[in-house]
């Protein structure tokens, strides 16, 4: 069954030659952990039970961080025995969300290989994107097999961030997690950027013969003279290109959220 979601995109909302930045965010996980449920929280804020778990689809919508406006498209991943065939979200995406399920052990041990795929993938290319470890399934609570301290560990040893969250109860928190997603990919633009240097120093050479300083005898001490030092110019560096800065403000408040343009759901059945 398939279901258009959002409001359709009026023509004159945005002029054609201003795009909307773009944010690539793939959910890796193994089979079960939720990642589908996730994604069509996020986007529809409805929950759903039932789906293929071989489909896989990319879906975009419209979001407003911070106050900044960016296209969020969302690669669902149907990954069958783990990351095999990785190199479709490996050039594609700007961050990964790695997903398991707090009650399912095996999810959670599922999700070190993408770790360690994607930590080789970031030392091969040079390009370090974000990464997210999400627990999910936190209504299950009373059936959890992995505690939050062990999911923490993982992501330290990463250098991943950290949540809980329930695709069942708690959008908030799934919105939450995909837009701070966002939010670091833009910091890591912002670091990726060529800093500027406004000057440099240049020793000038050093006189053949030091030019002494006496210093008065107190109190029976012995006369000792300094030797003046080179004198150092600054010089200024001729301007480099202008580099467009990426603006990211420090509040973390939710901003209302807008009605989100979707492409079309495949597969699933929504109550």
């Amino acid at each position: 069954m398939s279901s258009m979601f959002g409001k359709p995109r009026v023509s004159g909302e945005r002029p054609p030659q201003s795009p909307l930045p773009e944010c690539n965010v793939a959910i890796l996980g193994c089979r079960g952990a939720g990642k589908s449920a996730l994604t069509v929280k996020f986007l529809t804020k409805r929950f759903i039970s039932e789906y293929d778990p071989n489909l896989e689809d990319t879906y975009a919508s419209e979001e407003l961080v911070d106050q900044q406006p960016v296209l969020l498209k969302v690669m669902d991943t149907a990954d069958q025995d783990g990351p095999r065939n990785c190199e479709r979200y490996l050039g594609w995406a700007n961050a990964f969300l790695i997903v398991y399920s707090i009650d399912d052990r095996k999810s959670f041990e599922g999700c070190q290989p993408y770790l360690e795929v994607l930590a080789l993938h970031a030392q091969g290319c040079q390009r370090r994107c974000p990464m997210l470890l999400l627990g999910n399934k936190l209504d299950m609570e009373q059936y959890r097999q992995v505690p939050s301290a062990e999911g923490m560990s993982l992501a330290s040893r990463f250098g991943c961030l950290f949540h809980e969250v329930s695709a069942c109860q708690d959008f908030t928190g799934v919105q939450h997690v995909f837009h701070e997603a966002v939010r670091e990919v833009r910091r890591q633009a912002e670091w990726n950027l060529p800093v500027r240097p406004l000057f440099i120093t240049e020793e000038r050479p050093c006189p053949p013969v030091a030019t002494p300083v006496a210093l008065p005898t107190h109190h029976g001490l012995a006369t000792c003279t300094f030797n003046t030092l080179s004198t150092v110019n600054y010089k200024e560096i001729p301007s480099v290109a202008q580099a467009k800065l990426v603006t990211v403000k420090s509040s973390r408040a939710q901003s209302k959220r807008k009605a989100p343009t979707l492409t079309l759901l495949k597969g699933f059945k929504i109550f």
